[in-house]
């Protein structure tokens, strides 16, 4: 598979491991795309998964619909509903980082009948998250989020020439994966449209269906968090289980930055591995 479509929307997958192999999806965050995934995917590969990672609305080129509205958190999971059905319509095991992590928990809360079981790397279940936005410092590590409500503000900096690779530097990126993350942006369709499609997420928080997403995950859940990023606390990824409601195992890594998919792809790959196992 390299694309499924939902309502006129073409989006973009990478596929590894056996077509037979049990469906495991990797959501990517902000500002990443499924090539983020690539270590983690080829371990979940030799393994036996068929592992299916797509560029999710808003950065695939021919995914990008017009209006906040369209990027709302229940429309991203619909895109995943539509790759699962695309994948072979049974239940899938869903793992998502940064904003994929947000996708994967709505998944998970609207649509438990699609998901074998959920994984969120770093970022934790949305109520679990503005919880923390009002009972620790999280509202200050989430700054930059406010600043991206203002239209076109976000797009205009982040495009020009090196200041993305080093805004991610900033927090916790390697100055190589840095590049790579840019260089993936602008690989589709340019790197100003890619931005503003995934920026078009943080704009649709208000018109969320659900606000705040007030809904239990009661499939077997994971939550990976770390001690050293930059842009989530501690109190927020251990208000998690909070929401959880079947099988849930909590895991902070120490001395691991925002970017745990990149920093320690092994040691994800396992814990993914022994959870979908159970």
């Amino acid at each position: 598979m390299d694309s499924f479509t939902r309502d006129g929307l073409r989006f973009s997958v990478t596929e590894h491991g056996p077509a037979e192999g049990t469906a495991v999806l990797l959501l990517h965050g902000f500002p990443q795309t499924s090539a983020s995934w690539e270590p983690v995917a080829r371990r979940l590969a030799d393994a036996g998964h068929r592992v299916l990672a797509p560029d999710q609305r808003g950065y695939s080129p021919r995914a990008r619909p017009d209006g906040r509205r369209a990027y709302r958190v229940e429309e991203l999971a619909a895109d995943v509903v539509a790759l699962a059905d695309a994948a072979g319509g049974g239940p899938v095991h869903v793992v998502g980082h940064d904003w994929g992590a947000i996708v994967a928990w709505a998944l998970a809360a609207l649509h438990p009948e699609r998901v074998a079981t959920v994984t969120g790397v770093s970022v934790p279940h949305p109520a679990a998250f503005f919880r923390a936005m009002t009972r620790s410092r999280q509202a200050l590590l989430s700054w930059y989020t406010y600043a991206f409500q203002v239209p076109g503000l976000a797009e205009r900096y982040l495009a020009r020439p090196g200041a993305l690779a080093a805004t991610l530097q900033r927090i916790g990126q390697t100055p190589e994966r840095a590049r790579r993350d840019e260089a993936a942006l602008t690989a589709l369709g340019g790197l100003r449209p890619a931005l503003a499609g995934g920026i078009a997420w943080y704009r649709a928080v208000p018109f969320w269906e659900h606000p705040g997403l007030p809904v239990p995950v009661e499939v077997p859940a994971l939550m990976v968090g770390s001690d050293g990023d930059a842009a989530v606390s501690l109190e927020a990824v251990h208000g998690n289980g909070a929401w959880m409601r079947g099988p849930y195992r909590l895991e902070v890594l120490s001395g691991v930055s925002h970017w745990i998919p990149d920093e320690v792809p092994d040691l994800l790959a396992d814990l993914v591995l022994e959870h979908v196992a159970k």
